[in-house]
């Protein structure tokens, strides 16, 4: 039997809550990476934050968590890995690249992804619609490179990378959450930030202790850190809340098109953001995004679940 449909509160709240926490995680790592050039710890504090906290709620009885197990141990590892080179890539490119940049190739991953879906994962290929509007944003975000006045080549370099891991990542990720039995959503954040701690702290020891020792732990550097801890908690929720709601190449899209609010927020607070025209491309990007339509799946796909 097929899960049943999340009902439509369920959806509004978890594209809501995603795309807010989406929009505004961008732009504080950004800051953060900026006053403390050291991805893995921090990415190290953001994820172990977010697991004992949430081990925390669940042993004072706020949240349902699930239980340490090894079967779901051995199974959220490789969301754990996908997961962690995701946002470690992420991380990297905007240490390298504006946030423009990021923006405009994350909007151009749906057309591969919603083509995996259909070979994949049981789904119809995009309508018309949707197909135009993916177009447009290939051929939005090909002008807005020609237009980048920032192109850093080491930056492109690490852009590309972050391309193959974050497509591989929203197909593994949905199958994942869609086939691994779990008590609660809860239950996947506390294992994929627990996994993940468990690998970055290993990561952390062997590439950045000497920046860490000559670091000054000023008032600056501190609270980026701690308000990027507060929002990795809720992002890591609302993803996996939002993943169990939509397909894939939705997820991708809402993504894509919550970070409209990105770019207001860089615009006003960084100095390191794109030309007039380079933006006009942007939103053109992204404004195109918002007109795709989910693929429904398959009726061999259904017949067979």
């Amino acid at each position: 039997m097929p899960a049943a449909a999340p009902s439509r509160s369920t959806v509004a709240c978890a594209v809501a809550g995603y795309a807010t926490c989406s929009s505004l995680m961008l732009v504080v790592n950004k800051v953060a990476v900026h006053f403390l050039p050291a991805p893995s710890f921090l990415l190290l504090v953001q994820v172990a934050v977010s697991a004992a906290a949430v081990k925390g709620c669940g042993a004072l009885g706020w949240i349902d968590v699930d239980e340490l197990e090894w079967g779901k141990f051995r199974s959220f590892f490789p969301v754990a890995a996908a997961f962690l080179a995701c946002i470690y890539a992420n991380i990297k490119t905007l240490q390298y690249s504006n946030v423009e940049t990021f923006i405009v190739f994350r909007n151009s991953t749906p057309p591969l992804i919603g083509i995996a879906e259909w070979a994949l994962m049981g789904r119809e290929l995009p309508n018309c619609r949707s197909a135009a509007s993916m177009l447009l944003v290939i051929c939005a975000a090909s002008a807005y490179v020609m237009t980048d006045a920032s192109f850093v080549v080491r930056g492109y370099v690490w852009v590309a990378i972050w391309y193959v891991i974050f497509s591989f990542d929203q197909l593994y990720i949905k199958h994942a959450v869609d086939t691994v039995k779990m008590r609660s959503n809860w239950g996947r954040v506390f294992y994929t930030n627990l996994i993940a701690a468990c690998m970055l702290f290993v990561v952390t020891l062997a590439l950045e202790p000497a920046t860490l020792l000559g670091m000054h732990w000023g008032p600056k550097l501190v609270g980026a850190l701690l308000v990027s801890c507060v929002i990795g908690v809720g992002i890591s929720y609302y993803a996996f809340l939002c993943r169990a709601s939509v397909s894939a190449t939705s997820f991708t899209v809402i993504g894509n098109v919550s970070k409209i609010l990105t770019v207001v927020i860089n615009v006003l607070i960084w100095n390191k953001h794109a030309s007039p025209v380079g933006l006009g491309m942007l939103f053109v990007c992204l404004a195109a995004a918002a007109l795709y339509q989910q693929a429904p799946m398959r009726a061999d796909a259904t017949a067979d679940a």
